[in-house]
C-alpha cells in the first residue's frame, strides 16, 4: 500500500476533514457546503476547517489514518468523508478519537471497569456538529466520550450539536 501524504497546512485551530471516499462527487461537494456554514447558537462563529481532498487517501482505514493524524500533537479529533457519509442522507462524518488508549497502566485491582468497558473510539456527526466537537474538545472543554454518548442517544445514532 503506497504511503499517505503528509497532512501539512492546517492551522491548530482547524477542524480536520479527511476525505476517504470517491465514489460521489457531488455528495462530497454537499459536505463541503454543510461544512462551510457558520456555527454557533446563532451562527455567530465562522467555519474554520481543512479539508484533505486526496485520492491517496481512498479507502484508507480508520486506524491508517489515526496513525498519520496522531503525528499532530494539536489535534484531538479528525473526521472522516467515508462511503457512509457519501450514502447518508445526512451527511454524517466518522469522528474519531486521536488519544492513545492509556489502559495499558490502569491497575486492574481498581480500574476493572473501565478496562471492561474502553471509551468509545468513535461516532458519527452531521457536518454542522463538526465545529462543536472539535472546538470543545481543542479547549478540553468536553471530552470525547461526551460527544459519543449525544450521538449514541440520538435515534440515526448520529451527533446533531447541543
Amino acid at each position: 500500500m503506497k504511503e499517505l501524504p503528509e497532512i501539512a497546512g492546517r492551522d491548530e485551530f482547524d477542524a480536520l476533514i479527511i476525505r476517504t471516499d470517491y465514489g460521489d462527487e457531488a455528495a462530497w461537494q454537499a459536505v463541503v457546503a454543510d461544512l462551510a456554514q457558520p456555527w454557533g447558537d446563532d451562527g455567530e462563529f465562522e467555519p474554520s476547517v481543512h479539508l484533505v481532498d486526496d485520492p491517496a487517501w481512498a479507502d484508507r482505514t480508520p486506524d491508517e489514518v489515526l496513525n498519520e493524524a496522531r503525528r499532530d500533537e494539536n489535534l484531538s479529533v479528525v473526521f472522516l468523508a467515508d462511503r457512509v457519509t457519501m450514502q447518508s442522507a445526512h451527511r454524517a462524518l466518522l469522528a474519531l478519537d486521536i488519544t492513545e488508549d492509556e489502559e495499558e497502566d490502569l491497575d486492574p485491582m481498581y480500574y476493572q471497569e473501565l478496562i471492561d468497558s474502553p471509551p468509545p473510539r468513535e461516532f458519527r456527526t452531521a457536518p454542522a456538529g463538526v465545529h462543536d466537537v472539535h472546538a470543545n474538545l481543542s479547549i478540553a472543554n468536553m471530552d470525547f466520550a461526551e460527544f459519543a454518548e449525544a450521538a449514541f442517544a440520538d435515534p440515526d445514532r448520529i451527533y446533531r450539536s447541543f
